[in-house]
């Protein structure tokens, strides 16, 4: 399972309604979307894969945050936020966050 949650760190609240798509890396190494959703009103998303178990290998995941800081009347710097994360065990839960402000993010393996 991958879930992911984002936080506006420059507000000091869950960013809601940020959409996001994960991608899977095939053998051939192009990578294919398999899911997409948006934040929740306590910016999380617990339903952004597939039912069934996860495949190993090299994931995406992409946080469109110039549509998430234009929605907030905010300019920001990076219209995207890209990460990519092996998922080693396919019966594990991987959890993504996001912190984000105007001019940064980062992110780390959350539980």
């Amino acid at each position: 399972m991958i879930t992911t949650h984002v936080l506006d760190v420059a507000r000091g609240k869950p960013a809601s309604a940020v959409p996001v798509t994960l991608e899977h890396r095939g053998a051939a190494g192009a990578w294919e979307e398999i899911a997409r959703g948006a934040t929740d009103a306590d910016g999380r998303l617990k339903t952004l894969t597939p039912a069934g178990t996860l495949a190993t290998g090299h994931y995406r995941i992409t946080f469109d945050t110039g549509a998430y800081f234009a929605a907030s009347g905010v300019e920001g710097f990076y219209p995207r936020a890209s990460v990519e994360f092996v998922v080693a065990d396919a019966a594990a839960h991987y959890h993504v966050p996001l912190l984000l402000s105007p001019y940064g993010y980062s992110t780390y393996r959350g539980s």
